[in-house]
């Protein structure tokens, strides 16, 4: 998967955990705990989804790299380089 790709899942996953925040007016600069009603069980959700969808194993010390859009892209890109977008 491309960043963008990669993005655009991210957003997806995001739409089915919050489903009343507005993504598309997501700064990917900003920690998406300052943006949205996320919670540490959101979070988790977030981690499993990519797991389920795409079987991305994230560590869990590895968490804080997911803190962002733009952090948590460059994190995936080299674990999701073959996946295929469903």
């Amino acid at each position: 998967m491309s960043p963008a790709e990669i993005r655009e899942e991210i957003v997806d996953i995001l739409s089915d955990i919050t489903p009343d925040d507005d993504l598309g007016a997501l700064d990917d600069g900003k920690p998406f705990r300052e943006q949205l009603a996320l919670d540490s069980m959101d979070f988790l959700d977030i981690v499993m989804e990519l797991r389920k969808r795409h079987r991305v194993q994230i560590p869990e010390e590895d968490y804080g790299q997911l803190a962002s859009m733009a952090s948590t892209v460059t994190y995936l890109t080299p674990k999701m380089v073959d996946c295929v977008r469903k």
